[in-house]
């Protein structure tokens, strides 16, 4: 049924798509036929960072922006959903048209820009949900803020939705946002953390309860620049590591007539970038600092070799929207049969 749906879908603009999608599955949620219409996600408890899941497969951040359609989306049987990346202040992103999809590839190539409603829009669609599973908030900085002042908007972020989200994700690695990626490295990294503690800490004394954050970081690093943050994280005592977000890169789809877009990269194409980044930050952290593992998971197969490349739990999202609900389960089954 996805796989006719999809071919509908695909015959609009990307973006239109999407949208119409998310209001589709907000329509059947509330009909109660989504349980009719998906498969079976049958329960795998997995513990990490202090939390319950009740399976390792979880939605990315960047479908839901807004944390507009979490009820419905929670509902498909993911072990849990991230929301976002929302921004201290409401930004519109980048024009338009700026997400494309390469399908010869099972690729996407975005350039949205964090475009999204703002901290006070997505805390109002929070407090509405009835979602009860475990929601993860990915926070960033606004276009327009300064990169020296980039802390700021990240504990802005922080404070804003710690009473809410059961983990926090900050994220520093989408190409889309001006001078972003480069708080990955050196001594923006290292400011960046201490920041994120310090508000951590300041967030559990009043709200007296712990959540933990995760930085979400690129594939487009060397062994270097792995070593490198998987030491600084490990120093400043993050409680997760999401690797990886879209790429820059585009080998993998060299000659495509889209290839030039501007943007990141995701899909199959990230499959190989992001388990090498995921091999090389357990080789470093071992246990120490759980991994989230996302990026080209388009199958059980592609799922299950970043549960044993050293990744706790994974994500979807272009896989996602190339397999529909069926890649959940399929993707639960594959890591199930690794125990």
């Amino acid at each position: 049924m996805y796989g006719l749906l999809r071919h509908l879908l695909f015959r609009l603009p990307p973006e239109t798509a999407h949208g119409l999608t998310l209001t589709g599955l907000d329509l059947a949620h509330s009909m109660g036929l989504l349980s009719a219409l998906v498969p079976e996600v049958k329960p795998m408890p997995v513990e990490v960072m202090g939390l319950k899941f009740p399976n390792p497969v979880g939605l990315a951040a960047g479908l839901d922006k807004n944390a507009d359609h979490v009820d419905a989306l929670g509902a498909l049987g993911f072990g849990f959903v991230e929301v976002g990346t929302v921004t201290p202040l409401p930004q519109p992103g980048n024009p338009k048209p700026r997400l494309f999809r390469l399908p010869e590839h099972q690729a996407v190539i975005n350039r949205m820009g964090f475009n999204n409603e703002g901290l006070d829009h997505l805390l109002a669609q929070v407090d509405k949900m009835r979602f009860q599973g475990v929601l993860g908030i990915n926070v960033g900085k606004n276009k327009l803020t300064a990169a020296e002042d980039a802390n700021s908007d990240y504990r802005k972020g922080i404070a804003a939705v710690y009473s809410r989200a059961n983990y926090i994700t900050v994220n520093v690695s989408s190409p889309n946002t001006p001078g972003l990626r480069d708080l990955q490295f050196g001594d923006s990294l290292k400011g960046l953390l201490a920041a994120i503690k310090e508000e951590q800490r300041i967030q559990s004394d009043e709200h007296g309860r712990y959540v933990p954050i995760a930085v979400k970081i690129a594939p487009d690093m060397d062994d270097e620049g792995i070593r490198f943050v998987a030491n600084e994280l490990r120093q400043a005592e993050l409680d997760g590591v999401i690797a990886t977000n879209t790429t820059i890169s585009r080998d993998a789809v060299a000659g495509h007539r889209l290839a030039k877009e501007a943007g990141g990269l995701s899909g199959a194409p990230v499959r190989g970038p992001s388990l090498r980044v995921i091999e090389g930050l357990y080789a470093e952290l071992g246990d120490a600092v759980p991994i989230i593992g996302v990026g080209g998971i388009t199958d059980g197969v592609s799922a299950a070799e970043k549960i044993r490349a050293g990744a706790k739990l994974v994500q979807l999202y272009t896989g996602f929207i190339y397999r529909g609900p069926e890649l959940i389960a399929e993707a639960v089954e594959a890591i199930r049969a690794l125990k």
